[in-house]
């Protein structure tokens, strides 16, 4: 899972992911951690066309939930749990599908016994755009209407280096650990991505080769109050 990543500026968002003009939207911090506001990128609501760039609170709010403060975990979402965990199945059933842009993400390495954060760009110089879903969320109680997000993740104990990142877990194999690493969507799938079929979408979902990352271990801001810790419990979503 991903609990901090560093999000471009507005204007290398809009100049990268080709997004015209410079758009009215939020502000958010370079560096996103759960809860916080971040940016994403969906298909322009009430036409099949452009794209939009939208601020949302990274951490997917469910139409069911009460109150955007959730006592459980949602900024990031396994991808083979789509269809059947209620945080995320409405929003992927409807496609609401979205890319999360980011300069790089960061993750914990336990291969020395210790909490080691490593982080992760892109070997060629530009910004990674991730797999997300997207939901918009109106407060019962004030009418307000509330914009959030979640990063996709996917199973990476094969992977040669996404699976040497966070704690494993002893009582299981290497090959049982479900190391979970983010799903990059190319410029080039973007399309496919936000405005294909659920069958096209599918098609996506899955991990990047070794060699575009540029990977290695970097001191990290310390995670803020709101970045839940490594765990190696699943939440019941």
């Amino acid at each position: 899972m991903c609990n901090r990543y560093v999000a471009p500026a507005q204007g290398d968002i809009e100049r990268h992911w080709h997004l015209g003009a410079r758009q009215p939207v939020g502000r958010w911090a370079p560096g996103v951690y759960p809860r916080a506001p971040g940016p994403f990128i969906r298909a322009r609501q009430g036409q099949a066309g452009p794209r939009e760039l939208v601020v949302g609170q990274w951490a997917l709010i469910p139409h069911f939930a009460k109150t955007p403060k959730l006592s459980y975990q949602t900024n990031n979402a396994r991808s083979e749990e789509l269809a059947q965990k209620a945080s995320y199945r409405a929003p992927w059933q409807r496609g609401q599908r979205c890319v999360i842009p980011a300069w790089v993400f960061d993750e914990p390495c336990w291969e020395t016994g210790r909490n080691v954060w490593w982080s992760f760009r892109r070997a060629d110089g530009q910004p990674w755009g991730l797999a997300g879903l997207w939901n918009t969320w109106t407060d019962p109680a004030t009418g307000e209407v509330v914009e959030s997000y979640t990063m996709l993740t996917l199973n990476a104990d094969a992977h040669p280096l996404m699976r040497r990142m966070h704690k494993p877990d002893p009582k299981l194999g290497p090959d049982q650990q479900d190391k979970r690493s983010v799903i990059p969507i190319e410029l080039d799938e973007v399309d496919a991505w936000l405005f294909g079929s659920q069958e096209e979408a599918s098609r996506l979902l899955k991990l990047a080769p070794a060699e575009i990352f540029k990977a290695g271990p970097e001191a990290a801001p310390e995670p803020s109050p709101a970045a839940p810790k490594e765990s190696a419990q699943r939440p019941l979503l």
